[in-house]
């Protein structure tokens, strides 16, 4: 495990936990060596871990459409930055980079990015853990939607696992660094090769 995607709000959301989240995943990925992947943004919550992670002396690799340039202010000390020309391809080379996923509290932007990421785990496309980091159960609604899908035959059984839900960075963290996807990947699926 070297680099940890984290799908987070460009807002800072309507309580100071949310920041406070953000900022202890940032440090604790820098502090474990590890490199942060994510949007490549300046605000809210995006900002709020990069910083943190480089305040902490790790590296951050941003990933962000060119045309967002003008709504999602780049951040200006990355380690490094990758422009993309569309959203699409913002999730692909993340996904390519990165060894796993945490999502933070969010809006659509976030829930995107972690739907894609868990269908493509569901299909086979990958096979690379996910965490939810919780803060103030932020996820509980999405967590009660998904066993709802799977009550009613929508997720196959035993997938509404893939949205594990853990607290604080280092749960994540100790959780990702250990862990393998909690559900059997469908025979047959094509899985790529990094």
């Amino acid at each position: 495990m070297r680099r940890i995607c984290v799908f987070c709000g460009s807002k800072a959301g309507a309580r100071s936990t949310y920041a406070q989240g953000a900022r202890a995943l940032g440090a604790a990925i820098a502090h474990r060596g590890l490199e942060l992947i994510y949007g490549g943004g300046s605000l809210g919550l995006m900002g709020v871990l990069a910083d943190a992670a480089l305040a902490a002396g790790g590296h951050v690799i941003g990933v962000l459409p060119r045309g967002l340039f003008s709504r999602e202010v780049p951040h200006q000390g990355l380690s490094e930055l990758i422009e993309v020309a569309s959203m699409h391809e913002r999730k692909a080379v993340m996904v390519d980079l990165a060894d796993a996923f945490v999502a933070l509290p969010g809006g659509y932007g976030t829930c995107d990015e972690l739907f894609e990421i868990v269908t493509w785990a569901q299909i086979g496309i990958h096979t690379k853990p996910i965490v939810l980091m919780d803060v103030d159960d932020y996820f509980a609604p999405l967590a009660a939607f998904a066993e709802q899908a799977e009550r009613e035959g929508f997720i196959p059984a035993g997938y509404a696992t893939l949205l594990t839900r853990l607290r604080d960075a280092d749960a994540v963290l100790d959780f990702l660094t250990s862990a393998a996807l909690p559900v059997t990947i469908p025979s047959g699926a094509e899985i790529p090769q990094r």
